[in-house]
């Protein structure tokens, strides 16, 4: 089989092995954070940093619905600034976490993408958000690493290559923000309430 034949039956592939009531249950997560007027922090490095920044955008235009609230998102990537900065002067392993301690509020929902699910600067952040009160989710990959076991939430993508992960990250953050303007826009389409009750994760 030709590497283009394959490539994409393995996306397909993995696409089909989704955790699709985790999936509902980040849109609940969201669709309620709209209506509750919370904060939304989306953060990640290298590819995963331009699915943030693009995801953030997806919230904040793509699923904004005249007459309905809008999203409070913020991609902690998008400020080179600031980010830089933090960078320098206290190491890169603090970038988000940093800018959390200055913005985070109880109940707001921080959203770390890792395809790996090591980049202590995204683990770093998710453990001040639960220390805060924060909801947490993650877009993971590969084995999950140590993000999946510390957010309440994980879409975990079962796949070995990085580019098919960051491919599925990228789907699954346009059918999140699908549902969610429709959601706005359609007054009989219904999202189930988010996560009965915040659980710590193991």
């Amino acid at each position: 089989m030709d590497l283009v034949q394959s490539y994409l039956n393995d996306v397909k592939t993995t696409l089909e092995t989704l955790p699709t009531d985790e999936i509902w249950d980040a849109i609940a997560v969201l669709h309620s954070a709209r209506l509750s007027r919370q904060q939304v922090f989306i953060m990640g490095n290298g590819g995963s940093a331009a699915t943030a920044s693009h995801f953030a955008c997806d919230l904040a235009k793509g699923a904004e619905v005249a007459g309905y609230p809008s999203f409070r998102v913020i991609a902690l990537t998008d400020n080179m600034a600031v980010f830089s900065a933090y960078a320098n002067d206290c190491g890169y392993e603090s970038v988000f976490a940093r800018q959390l301690t200055n913005l985070l509020r109880p109940d707001d929902i921080v959203i770390g993408i890792s395809g790996s699910g090591k980049s202590a600067n995204v683990l770093n952040a998710i453990d001040l958000a639960r220390r805060e009160g924060a909801t947490t989710i993650g877009l993971t990959g590969f084995d999950g690493g140590q993000l999946k076991g510390i957010v309440d939430l994980c879409l975990h993508v079962e796949n070995d290559c990085v580019e098919q992960v960051e491919d599925v990250h990228a789907v699954l953050c346009h059918l999140m923000a699908t549902a969610l303007r429709r959601a706005a826009s359609e007054p009989e389409y219904t999202i189930a309430a988010p996560m009965a009750e915040k659980t710590t994760p193991g």
